[in-house]
């Protein structure tokens, strides 16, 4: 009896069998469905997947071009969707083609045209280096033929606002947009205040090869400054003098003898009689009036 016992308490214990209602079972069947349909639309199809290994084991050119990317037929042209949003012209690959014109396969090899356009790329010189360049910022927006190391290097190739070089050298607008050549400048938005207008930004070289053709001589250009310096000083020692005058008539009026128009009051001498008109006439003592009256 003990030997029962010993055996009963040595085996372990039977595991308890875990029951699904029909409610989870019929959950956990719509979750794999919908699992499955989603692992089948991130499958990308391959239309070149059976040419990705050949006779000789190496890969397709077509095929490795169709790895991680599917390939959309639009009108008869195949398109390789980039993933990206836009789509991407396949290229023509060549294939080997036999004598008779066929292909591997056995159908017409389509032919291979080479449409592209050659576009001529102009070279310009540098003017201080010699070197060619294709590009440069000075050539495309201001047509002077210096590369961007040399541009770089040198402070002449620095900008000036309009504002600024009218004031340096005595420029007048028509220089700038009527005097030919006209001057090339580019646009950006005001530092200071961005709701005021655009900046004109000149390449300063230019603008001081135009005050030389305007003025002729770097000397010239500083005689004109000269004189406009003499003739703004001579307008501000005129506008001091002009206020220290006003100011000394209001505060010292008694330099100064002032003219006030009062009603003039006439002082007559003695009569004179005219017989023949019977009229009597006298004058004023200080000024040259005379009055004419008769007597009742």
């Amino acid at each position: 009896m003990s030997a029962e016992v010993s055996t009963n308490e040595a085996a372990p214990p039977a595991e308890k069998k875990s029951k699904l209602t029909n409610a989870q079972k019929a959950r956990i069947e719509r979750n794999q469905a919908k699992a499955q349909k989603l692992r089948e639309a991130k499958l990308v199809s391959h239309p070149f997947k059976e040419l990705a290994s050949n006779k000789e084991g190496g890969i397709h050119p077509e095929a490795a071009l169709s790895q991680g990317s599917s390939v959309i037929k639009v009108q008869g042209t195949k398109y390789i969707d980039s993933g990206g949003g836009f789509l991407l012209e396949q290229p023509v690959l060549p294939t080997a083609v036999g004598p008779a014109g066929l292909n591997k396969s056995g159908e017409e090899a389509p032919p291979i045209l080479d449409d592209a356009i050659a576009i001529p790329v102009q070279y310009e010189e540098c003017l201080e280096c010699g070197d060619v360049f294709a590009d440069s910022y000075l050539f495309n927006n201001f047509g002077h033929s210096v590369c961007d190391k040399c541009r770089d290097k040198d402070e002449r190739y620095a900008l000036i606002t309009r504002t600024e070089a009218k004031a340096e050298y005595l420029l007048k607008d028509c220089d700038f947009d009527k005097r030919e050549p006209k001057l090339r400048y580019i646009s950006r938005k005001n530092p200071h205040n961005v709701r005021w207008g655009e900046m004109k930004l000149y390449l300063h070289l230019q603008i001081h090869q135009r005050a030389l053709e305007v003025w002729g001589s770097e000397e010239e250009l500083v005689r004109q400054h000269e004189a406009r310096e003499d003739k703004r000083e001579e307008g501000k020692a005129r506008k001091y003098n002009k206020k220290m005058k006003q100011l000394r008539m209001e505060v010292r009026s008694s330099i100064y003898t002032k003219k006030t128009h009062e009603v003039h009051e006439h002082e007559f001498g003695p009569d004179t009689y005219d017989e023949e008109e019977d009229t009597y006439t006298h004058t004023c003592l200080t000024c040259p009036y005379s009055e004419t009256y008769e007597k009742m």
